[in-house]
C-alpha cells in the first residue's frame, strides 16, 4: 500500500471524529441560533421604532464590515483583557452566531419585503392580526424564497468553521493540523481534510436541491402544516 494512502486511512478516524464532535455541532448550533438572531433583527429593522432599527443596522454594519476571523479573535483573545474569559467552543459559537445572524437578517428582511403588500391587506381584510398575518400568510411565502440563500449560508458556514482552529477549537481543520505536526505530510493531510469538507458540502448541496424541489412542488412545509 502506498505511503500516502496508508497515512490517509490512518488519519481518517481522527478527522471524522473531530468533524462529528465539533465541526457539525458548531455548524448546527451556530446556524440555528444565528437564524433566530437574524429573524429578530429583520423584524426589528422592518417594524420596530427607529431607535431599535438603528441599533440593528449598526450591528449588521459592524459584523458584515469586519472579517469573521477578527471577530473570533476579539471574542476569544480580546475579551479576557476586560475580565471576560470564554472557552474556545463557546467563544466560537458566539462569534459564528453573531456573524450568521447579521447575514441571515439581510436575507430574511429582503424576502419579507419581497412579499407583495397586497398579501398584508388581504390578511387584514379577513380580520387577521399582525401576528396571524405574519404566521399564516407572509412567512409561508417568504420561506420558499428564503430557502436557497439560507441553504447557501449554511453550506458556507460548514467551511467557515475551519476558522475556529485559530482559537484552538479542535474541529476538523485543527485535527488535520495536529496530525501534520507529527507526520510532516501537509500536502496529503490537507488534501484529505479538503476532501472531507467537499463530501459534507456535496451532501448538503444535494439535500438543498431536494428541499427546494419539495418547497416548489408542495408549496412549502410551513404552508402544508397549516
Amino acid at each position: 500500500m502506498p505511503h500516502w494512502l496508508s497515512l490517509m486511512i490512518d488519519s481518517l478516524p481522527s478527522l471524522l471524529l473531530a468533524c462529528v464532535m465539533f465541526t457539525i455541532p458548531l455548524t448546527l448550533l451556530s446556524f440555528v441560533l444565528g437564524l433566530g438572531v437574524g429573524f429578530i433583527a429583520a423584524i426589528t429593522r422592518l417594524f420596530a421604532p427607529a431607535p431599535f432599527a438603528a441599533i440593528v443596522r449598526f450591528y449588521v454594519w459592524i459584523i458584515r464590515g469586519t472579517p469573521l476571523l477578527v471577530q473570533l479573535f476579539l471574542i476569544f483573545y480580546g475579551l479576557p483583557s476586560v475580565g471576560i474569559v470564554l472557552d474556545a467552543f463557546p467563544a466560537a459559537l458566539i462569534g459564528f452566531t453573531l456573524n450568521v445572524g447579521a447575514y441571515t437578517s439581510e436575507i430574511i428582511r429582503a424576502v419579507l419585503v419581497s412579499v407583495p403588500k397586497g398579501q398584508w391587506e388581504a390578511a387584514y381584510s379577513i380580520g387577521m392580526t399582525w401576528g396571524q398575518a405574519m404566521r399564516r400568510t407572509i412567512l409561508p411565502q417568504a420561506t420558499r424564497i428564503a430557502v436557497p440563500p439560507l441553504s447557501n449560508t449554511f453550506i458556507s458556514l460548514v467551511k467557515d468553521t475551519s476558522l475556529a482552529a485559530a482559537i484552538t477549537v479542535p474541529e476538523l481543520f485543527r485535527a488535520g493540523q495536529r496530525i501534520v505536526a507529527t507526520s510532516y505530510e501537509p500536502l496529503i493531510l490537507y488534501i484529505e481534510v479538503a476532501l472531507i469538507y467537499l463530501v459534507v458540502s456535496s451532501v448538503l448541496s444535494n439535500l438543498q436541491a431536494r428541499v427546494e424541489k419539495r418547497f416548489s412542488r408542495y408549496g412549502g412545509f410551513i404552508e402544508a402544516a397549516s
